[in-house]
């Protein structure tokens, strides 16, 4: 139920395939998981891009949070404190008790919950008052699950080494952006009563803790690296210009994104080259850098940029993706295809990458190999009639292929998301 959960997010909801963004997500759940008991499956964590203020985890051990969630907390121990707050609900199976009480979930009903969560504010409360109870168990909590969770949530903060003020700074910031908003209540908070007596709770708890326990520190620079990719990308465009006011080099880079996200072209060049000078050796610098001189047409400018941060992090698949397209439009459509397959080892589910590999395969003369791109293209998009249109074009090419596993692939894709479609 967890997978199909999954992938019905991921259906509906536009899903953040940044490394910068991902790893970081990914590493960060890895370390709050590594200080749990052990449980029976492995934990996914998944960005949304979203700016409600929610995180929120299913049985199976999906973890989703939405960027608004990253861009408005402070640190990466509220960040963490959050996440082991949801990964306490799962450990704790407080949804699957809900569920296995409920007897029979549908797939529609999944749907119903996803919408909630996906409409925030008092539109997520209406779509979750709305459910039956097996539907709400997707979403919302007892007061006594909710105790549990922070309980046990603020235990894995503490073992996975953070400072236990973490999870209380990551509510105080939810209650306070509920107190700023007026009438827009964040998702987090309509889903998780009661905020502000389990405040007082935790830090009463907290008190009893050793000095060198509640005295502790946290490194955020990654954090902050990614929130400044976040709100330099998705974030209001004079909001964030005012938070990159610094002259370090992320903050000249930030300015240098949203600048080019308002066309001003000269700025944003200028921006640009102030990072780079800064912060030559950055990866995320020069990489953000060699997509903008991208965008703008100077492709030799943009080799030299996202090779040099290719070199110096070789999980940057978004540096090595607008590398192959940068081979592309120079006519090395061999050379590129290393590059697309490699990205696409990493982010299968990368819409843009496996269009542009498609078109790439194309102009090669691959016929077979780009509409089974395309195909994964377009179903990742979720473009249900142009999905329909490719696989049938692709299942023409296959039937004469003497190699039809790749395309067998694509069909058990295909089926998995045609079968949650249906359900629509």
């Amino acid at each position: 139920m967890g997978h199909k959960f999954d992938i019905m997010v991921r259906s509906n909801l536009p899903i953040v395939e940044d490394p910068e963004v991902t790893e970081y997500v990914g590493q960060l759940l890895d370390r709050l998981v590594r200080a749990m008991p052990p449980q029976p499956y492995n934990f996914k964590g998944t960005v949304i891009l979203h700016n409600t203020l929610n995180a929120f985890a299913v049985p199976g051990g999906y973890v989703f949070v939405f960027t608004g969630m990253i861009m408005n907390l402070n640190s990466e121990d509220e960040l963490a404190g959050v996440l082991t707050h949801e990964l306490a609900h799962v450990t704790q199976r407080h949804v699957a008790t809900r569920l296995e009480r409920a007897q029979f979930v549908t797939v529609s009903s999944l749907l119903l919950a996803i919408a909630g969560v996906a409409a925030g504010g008092p539109g997520g409360a209406v779509a979750v008052s709305a459910m039956n109870a097996g539907q709400a168990a997707m979403l919302n909590y007892s007061r006594i699950d909710e105790n549990e969770a922070d309980q046990i949530g603020l235990q894995y903060l503490v073992a996975a080494g953070y400072p236990p003020s973490g999870m209380i700074g990551g509510f105080k910031v939810l209650r306070q952006k509920n107190w700023m908003s007026g009438t827009s209540v964040p998702t987090y908070l309509s889903t998780h009563p009661a905020i502000s007596d389990r405040v007082n709770g935790l830090q009463a708890r907290i008190a009893t803790m050793p000095p060198t326990v509640k005295n502790r520190t946290c490194d955020n620079q990654r954090f902050l690296r990614v929130k400044t990719l976040l709100w330099a990308r998705y974030g209001d465009e004079q909001a964030a210009l005012q938070r990159f006011v610094k002259k370090d080099g992320l903050a000249l880079m930030g300015r240098g994104i949203v600048l080019a996200r308002q066309n001003k072209i000269p700025e944003s060049a200028t921006a640009f080259d102030e990072a780079l000078t800064v912060s030559p050796a950055d990866p995320l610098v020069l990489r953000e850098a060699g997509i903008f001189h991208f965008r703008k047409g100077d492709m030799k400018r943009a080799e030299g940029l996202l090779l040099k941060a290719f070199r110096l992090d070789s999980h940057d698949y978004m540096a090595a993706f607008f590398y192959a397209r940068m081979l592309d439009e120079t006519g090395r459509q061999a050379e590129a295809g290393k590059y697309y397959e490699n990205v696409l080892r990493n982010v299968p589910e990368d819409a843009e990458a496996h269009e542009a590999y498609a078109r790439s395969l194309g102009k090669a003369g691959k016929s077979l190999e780009a509409y089974i791109h395309l195909t994964y293209s377009v179903l990742h998009a979720n473009n249900k009639k142009l999905t329909e249109r490719y696989f049938a074009r692709a299942k023409t090419l296959a039937d004469r292929a003497v190699d039809k596993r790749p395309f067998q692939r694509l069909e058990a894709a295909y089926k998995e998301r045609k079968e949650i479609w249906d359900k629509q």
